[in-house]
């Protein structure tokens, strides 16, 4: 083979060589925040909206 019939052939190859490749780039997986909301029907202390404890109503 001559020198040049290798430099048109080098193409050819890696471009078959590299038909099956596949780039990804990095991932990131972030989980939402957990959020716990507790109501407390046992608690002993008495809570009174506003504006109501001026009406008497607490």
């Amino acid at each position: 083979m001559t020198t040049m019939t290798i430099i048109k052939a080098l193409p050819l190859v890696l471009l078959i060589s590299l038909t099956g490749c596949q780039l990804t780039g990095p991932s990131v997986h972030v989980s939402g925040p957990k959020i716990t909301v507790d109501d407390n029907s046992n608690n002993s202390s008495k809570h009174c909206p506003p504006g109501q404890a001026k009406k008497g109503n607490c």
